[in-house]
């Protein structure tokens, strides 16, 4: 009976040891995996976006102009014809200065969520890519719209939009830049906050001024938890961009908002 105990016993140490070997070099795996996408994104930005940190520069609130009488062409320092060629469903690179994000931006026609784990090739992704849903137009001509990142570990894709949980962070860092292949918009942050996991495009009937005009009053004023926000008054004539990624811990999305400042056709 003791022998038998004891077999069950080393039989139970080895399958012990088994799964916590198994459950490290899963951890390191993906660890290098995720490490491997990093570096690979960091070419891709490196490859296609070759000086963007001087394309876009801060705006003075002189130089905020409407679109309607905006004349000046702007740099565009987006290789989107080499983009495309890698893949059509390219159509736009977001940065946001001070943050790891300086990625291309992908729309898929056919699965809404199908750049969730999928990179710029089409090809499988843990992280996946920065992309927006089909309720979205292309064009940024939406009054709201909604681009998706995930929230990784190694500080990839959103990860970093947690950054503006800092008030300091936030208050130096006011804008977000978006290029699309004859445009540069420059949206000014409006606040940065905790909310929770509902779809916003689909929650929200964005064509009936009310609605609009309530969820601006909304993210003027969020009522949420570590919230940084800004003293600026929307109206339903502006179109707000969104970034959203997940929290920490919990169930929810982190939200980081701004407002279209300026609208510049490109070189």
């Amino acid at each position: 009976m003791s022998r038998r105990r004891n077999k069950f016993l080393i039989v139970l140490i080895i399958l012990l040891v088994a799964a916590i070997i198994g459950t490290l070099a899963y951890i390191v795996l993906k660890n290098i995996n995720e490490n491997n996408e990093r570096n690979k994104l960091d070419n891709v930005a490196s490859s296609y976006a070759s000086g963007i940190e001087n394309g876009a520069t801060t705006p003075s609130g002189a130089e905020m102009i409407s679109p309607s009488i905006n004349v000046r062409k702007a740099d565009n320092p987006i290789d989107f014809i080499s983009l495309r060629k890698q893949n059509s469903d390219i159509y736009s690179w977001i940065y946001v200065p001070n943050t790891n994000i300086n990625y291309p931006v992908l729309q898929s026609h056919v699965d809404d969520n199908f750049y969730l784990d999928h990179d710029l090739y089409q090809n499988y992704s843990f992280s996946g890519s920065i992309y927006s849903q089909i309720c979205n137009k292309r064009d940024y001509s939406d009054r709201v719209t909604v681009l998706y990142g995930h929230n990784m570990a190694n500080g990839s894709m959103f990860a970093t939009l947690h950054r503006f949980y800092d008030t300091e962070f936030f208050n130096k860092n006011k804008y977000i830049y978006v290029y699309t292949p004859d445009r540069k918009l420059t949206y000014e942050i409006v606040s940065a906050f905790e909310y929770d996991d509902r779809h916003i495009m689909n929650s929200f009937d964005f064509s009936d001024d009310k609605v609009f005009s309530d969820y601006l009053d909304m993210i003027e004023n969020p009522h949420s938890v570590s919230v940084n926000k800004r003293n600026i008054e929307l109206t339903t004539n502006d179109k707000i961009l969104v970034l959203s990624t997940c929290l920490d811990s919990g169930d929810g999305r982190y939200l980081v908002q701004g407002v279209l400042k300026k609208d510049e056709p490109t070189k």
